[in-house]
């Protein structure tokens, strides 16, 4: 490992409007850019993401966003969740395995909308600027590259 990074899991997850492509992408860059950002997790030190959605959500790949925001040499892939009745639905949730020199107690975990139900012992993240994201994921996506804030 570089400088004494360690690979480390950082969690999110989010909930979509609707199945469709447009909502799909939209709520995973959200969460990915507030993961990013919370985190200070720059591309580089991205060892790979896993993506899953729950049955309901068919209308795209959630990794798509991670490749619009550049993030194309990284190793990606998506799956579903297993579907436990009752569970909540129009989710996406990402796994990143990120090289980091933080502590596991360190990593601060995502969870957004109507996903924070799944974890409300991780949710300490602070009021969300949703315009000045947006804005933030835009210059991501026009420069194609993601990296820290």
């Amino acid at each position: 490992m570089d400088g004494g990074k360690l690979c480390r899991g950082v969690r999110g997850a989010t909930t979509v409007e609707s199945n469709s492509k447009e909502a799909i992408l939209k709520g995973t860059r959200q969460l990915l850019a507030l993961m990013i950002r919370r985190n200070e997790i720059a591309q580089e030190d991205v060892a790979s993401a896993i993506f899953t959605v729950t049955r309901d959500l068919n209308a795209e790949f959630p990794a798509l966003a991670a490749r619009q925001m550049g993030w194309i040499d990284i190793p990606l892939l998506c799956g579903y969740e297993v579907d436990v009745p009752g569970s909540l639905g129009a989710c996406v949730r990402i796994l990143l395995h990120w090289n980091t020199s933080k502590s596991q107690k360190e990593i601060h975990h995502v969870y957004i909308h109507d996903a924070i139900a799944l974890r409300p012992d991780l949710n300490k993240l602070p009021p969300v600027d949703w315009n000045e994201l947006e804005e933030w994921i835009a210059s991501q996506l026009s420069t194609g590259k993601s990296g820290k804030p």
